[in-house]
């Protein structure tokens, strides 16, 4: 090797180190004791383990007129927390209808029995394996948060996530559950046409090729709890326990009543989010009323 050829190398091999440096490396553990809560966060091509300071802190008995939805998760999660065995659940239906509040009151239900919760943004779901990698072997049990999922085709966040719930060759941390949400049962849009693809064989119908993909991501979820639009009475009763949870009289709330139905009216909806709105609205005017 020639003088000339081996300073060459030298310094293109000094240049990579200096490259090296720069280049963004696996993330960090957090502090695990600075939070219950965590976000997963990409800033500069950089990854880290954000601790959420101040989380939501709305409890199990705020979800209301959802029973039969909240004790199906409920069960769920007390069977993780157990270490015996569960399902990465699936959300879905009406908007406004308590899926994310459930799942903040399930950490604030639990987080003293070690349930811990990572918020993950649908384009950050490609750095799946590198989370679970990071949370595998801590004592704690982690729920990974997905909210309001939903997907166009070809995302390569669909098929991280695809892979990491059912078809990667290494298994998921049996101390991390997925949790997600989505107004789609099957989390991507679905067309007239696709459903002309279908055949009829032997008296039975099988999907065509894109809906069989479209229905087998959200088939990796284990477990899926569908919520629909309240009824009238079920939104006043929601509108009723967050007028009493601001210290409102029972003679305040019954007179609230003509008023919260013109305001889901004018809104278009009776969901659970609207009579929370409704309910701090008319709370704050009862109280500079009251000066």
């Amino acid at each position: 090797m020639t003088k000339e050829l081996a300073e060459l190398l030298a310094r293109a091999e000094g240049v990579l180190a200096r490259l090296e440096t720069l280049l963004p490396g696996p993330a960090a553990a957090p502090d695990w004791d600075a939070a219950v809560a965590f976000r997963w966060q990409r800033r500069h091509g950089r990854t880290a383990l954000r601790p959420v300071r101040a989380p939501h802190r709305i409890m199990l008995a705020d979800i209301q007129d959802v029973d039969e939805q909240k004790a199906r998760i409920d069960r769920n999660t007390r069977q993780f927390l157990a270490g015996r065995r569960a399902n990465n659940v699936l959300l879905t239906g009406a908007r406004g209808t308590g899926k994310s509040s459930l799942i903040k009151a399930l950490l604030n239900e639990y987080a003293a029995r070690g349930l811990r919760l990572i918020e993950v943004d649908k384009t950050d779901l490609v750095d799946l394996p590198e989370i679970v990698e990071l949370v595998a072997g801590r004592p704690e049990r982690f729920i990974l948060f997905c909210d309001d999922l939903s997907f166009e085709e070809g995302e390569d966040a669909y098929k991280a996530l695809k892979s990491v719930l059912d078809g990667s060759v290494s298994a998921m941390s049996d101390n991390v559950l997925i949790y997600a949400t989505s107004n789609r049962r099957h989390l991507m849009p679905e067309y007239h046409d696709e459903n002309l693809q279908a055949r009829h064989v032997d008296g039975e119908v099988h999907p065509g090729e894109a809906v069989e993909e479209k229905i087998s991501l959200s088939e990796r979820f284990g477990l899926w709890i569908s919520f629909y639009p309240f009824s009238q009475d079920e939104y006043l009763d929601i509108v009723a326990h967050w007028l009493r949870s601001f210290g409102a009289s029972d003679d305040e709330i019954s007179a609230a009543r003509q008023e919260a139905l013109q305001w889901a009216l004018m809104r278009g909806s009776r969901s659970g989010r609207v009579a929370w709105q409704f309910a701090r609205d008319h709370a704050g005017r009862l109280q500079d009323d009251a000066r």
